[in-house]
């Protein structure tokens, strides 16, 4: 089994300082300047120019990656747990250390919000089925545009490592068959969003261009897991991004004071207090209450017997408000943060007593539902990570004047995309084109030509509409290289080239160039 997963599909071992072919993996993400650039893409909200300090992407990855080890080495130290690792396919920290360090490669600009205004541009102005999509783009770096592997083609990492990266095993809309968006219970993301029915799974790991990467990632896992389940590695990467974001993003907004104690405490008090009658409100009252504290909160539980009945417990969820209540609002918020010494303290003592909770709540199923992985939390756990994230996505992500920023930015990603679309289309300026620009387009056009050639199928829409001509390719390649181009860059690369694109600038050489 080894052996298998730790197949490349070059044998040039020549660049590697490491012995072990999944460290040389790790070893090559760290050195990728796709990885570099992670220290300057928004994890939240974009702290340039403000003196903020929080969390980028690069940051974000390292914790990740701390969990994941600590994950995988706790795991495949009980003996206990060691005959179901072996049965799925093996638990490896180095894999899934790796692994964690490259998941957010794709991110683009701006984060979630450049994910989202990336894909509606990339399906709607492009016509590129497969639109855009974070996981898929980091699939799609290690395995296709990253240059610095000894194949000069993506990273060749290791199949283990490749599959570990496969988050939602599946493509948009066709592999593996049947697609899991299919099952009676689909898995988490792979259901169509209800804002874009017909488009395919909302969340997925791989474009139809990287599918004989996918599928070679994926060969010594059959058998051993569900065609549409996560490897035990891939398993520990995604608990691992739960709990680092469930924790970091709450100290971040601590730190900047957007999360005050007396909006947090009102809300988890009134609930705890007040349970009894707010569940028994009707949906409408519930709604038509919504900014009164607790009912966010209720309105949560709600969603989690809706989506994920096989885990909510009323009993679990009361004791993780509790908990979240003691140690976040009693705890950490009471005391504003100013700065000391003493206040560094208390954050790194609340990061420190949670990491610690969560990873020790770690355990692996041999037979889990679809809507989990083999490595899951335990329920106290997983109730109380989403009470966290609960408190991060009310006080802070659904915030007005957050959205005020994301709507500026939105705009400026979609205005980038169509200077650079009509630079391409420029044939006065095709030999004045950024040459990584250039490169992608050709690349990008040979991977669609031979799609419609050998696999037309899989350029077709949601529709089963099949655009396969000379034209028709070349556009689809322009599309995707535009996007690749534009998910490459970082918030402040991205600002920067649409000053200059649009004359705002008079500066002349920008980092936005040096691509």
């Amino acid at each position: 089994m080894h052996d298998l997963r730790a197949h490349r599909r070059s044998s040039d071992p020549s660049s590697d300082l490491a012995a072990s072919p999944f460290r040389a993996d790790r070893d090559r993400v760290a050195s990728s300047p796709f990885f570099a650039r992670l220290g300057g893409v928004t994890q939240v909200v974009s702290p340039t120019g403000s003196g903020l300090l929080l969390h980028n992407r690069l940051t974000h990855s390292l914790k990740v990656a701390q969990v994941a080890r600590a994950i995988a080495e706790r795991l495949t130290a009980r003996g206990d747990t060691a005959g179901v690792l072996d049965k799925l396919g093996g638990c490896d920290p180095d894999v899934v250390e790796a692994a964690s360090l490259a998941h957010d490669l794709g991110h683009p600009p701006f984060g979630h919000l450049g994910e989202q205004v990336l894909d509606r541009i990339a399906r709607h102005r492009f016509g590129l089925a497969d639109g855009f999509e974070g996981n898929a783009q980091s699939f799609r770096i290690v395995t296709t545009t990253d240059v610095r592997g000894p194949a000069a083609v993506g990273l060749d990492l290791t199949v283990a490592v490749r599959a570990a990266l496969l988050k939602y095993p599946w493509t948009r809309l066709s592999h593996p068959a049947p697609h899991p968006r299919t099952l009676r219970i689909p898995p988490r993301g792979a259901s169509e969003p209800p804002e874009a029915e017909g488009s395919g799974s909302a969340k997925f790991s791989a474009y139809v261009t990287e599918l004989d990467d996918f599928e070679q990632s994926r060969a010594p896992f059959h058998g051993r897991i569900e065609d549409w389940q996560q490897t035990v590695e891939a398993s520990v990467m995604d608990t691992a991004d739960d709990v680092a974001y469930a924790i970091h993003d709450i100290e971040d907004f601590h730190r900047v004071g957007v999360l005050q104690h007396a909006t947090v405490a009102a809300e988890l008090t009134t609930w705890l207090t007040d349970a009894l009658e707010l569940a028994a409100l009707s949906t409408s009252e519930l709604a038509a209450q919504s900014r009164l504290p607790g009912r966010s909160l209720e309105a949560m539980r709600r969603r989690l017997h809706e989506k994920d009945s096989w885990a909510v417990d009323d009993d679990a969820f009361a004791a993780a408000v509790r908990r979240v209540r003691t140690e976040l609002v009693d705890g950490l918020l009471a005391v504003p943060f100013d700065g000391s010494a003493e206040a560094e303290q208390r954050v790194a003592a609340f990061s420190g007593r949670w990491t610690t909770r969560l990873v020790d709540g770690v355990d692996v199923l041999l037979d889990p539902t679809p809507r989990s992985g083999h490595v899951l939390l335990a329920p106290a756990q997983w109730h109380e990570v989403a009470v966290l994230k609960f408190v991060h996505r009310r006080f802070v992500l659904l915030r007005p004047d957050l959205a005020l920023h994301q709507r500026g930015q939105a705009r400026l990603l979609t205005n980038l995309v169509e200077a650079l679309d009509q630079w391409l289309s420029d044939r006065h300026e095709s030999d004045r084109l950024p040459r990584r620009l250039h490169d992608l387009v050709e690349l990008a056009d040979t991977e669609y030509r031979s799609l419609a050639r050998t696999a037309p199928d899989l350029l077709a829409g949601p529709a089963g509409d099949v655009r396969t001509g000379p034209d028709a390719v070349r556009a689809l390649a322009r599309g995707r290289a535009v996007v690749d181009f534009v998910a490459s860059l970082t918030d402040g690369q991205a600002a920067s080239m649409l000053d200059a694109l649009s004359g705002r600038t008079g500066q002349l050489w920008t980092d936005a160039f040096v691509l």
